[in-house]
């Protein structure tokens, strides 16, 4: 699979991927506020966004209706939307183009749910791959605190729930957090992730991606020009 960059797109696509509770999501929100007061022309999309799937997906989970395959082609049509419609045009049009997950969390999440590798990877197969990755690498103990710190209770899914692990949601959720971690640890070498130590404190995982960024990417050539 090549990268936006190997396919000559005049943009750069960026994305971060990491168990729920890494910290991606603060992470990349930081690292577009710092692009945008550069003036870097940027565009945002995050996971299971379309609103042409958005809905129906929100109502299946909501009614527990979603099969591991009916929740992996779910997702599978809400990301193809999205490239087709947003992220293919706009890397094009030169943009740095940030995704708050990409096919590497259908790749972990599917495989857990116990859809075949070979499957799951081949409905991704059109889509080229991100020209950076940033993998946030948290303890298990330290994602399920940054949650419950939100929030008063697990979500069904997000505690895998659905998958029978245990009757008690904390128990399941560190089951099914470290199958998936597993998966994104395999993958990593494969897909020369970034892995960032999603353990330090917010202001330190940040410094050190905005240098990885810097030093990879020449950010000039995204700077909106003003007349």
């Amino acid at each position: 699979m090549k990268t936006f960059a190997d396919l000559n797109f005049p943009g750069r696509m960026i994305a971060v991927e990491g168990l729920d509770g890494s910290g991606k999501s603060t992470q990349i929100y930081l690292l577009k506020r710092w692009l945008e007061l550069q003036g870097v022309k940027v565009f945002f999309s995050e996971w299971n966004s379309s609103t042409l799937v958005k809905n129906a997906t929100s109502k299946g989970k909501k009614r527990e209706l979603l099969t591991p395959m009916t929740f992996s082609l779910i997702h599978a049509t809400d990301f193809a939307d999205r490239y087709e419609r947003q992220l293919v045009p706009l890397l094009r049009a030169g943009y740095v183009v940030l995704c708050d997950r990409y096919i590497f969390t259908a790749f972990a999440r599917d495989t857990v749910r116990g859809c075949l590798p070979e499957w799951v990877r081949g409905i991704y197969s059109y889509a080229a791959l991100p020209d950076l990755v940033f993998f946030f690498n948290a303890k298990l103990e330290v994602s399920l605190q940054r949650i419950l710190e939100g929030r008063p209770e697990l979500k069904y899914f997000e505690a895998g729930m659905d998958l029978k692990l245990s009757r008690d949601p904390y128990e399941s959720f560190r089951i099914f957090q470290g199958r998936l971690l597993e998966q994104y640890l395999a993958m990593s070498t494969e897909f020369n992730f970034l892995v960032i130590d999603a353990n330090q404190a917010v202001e330190a995982q940040q410094s050190v991606v905005r240098q990885l960024v810097a030093n990879k990417l020449d950010l000039t050539k995204y700077i909106v020009v003003k007349p």
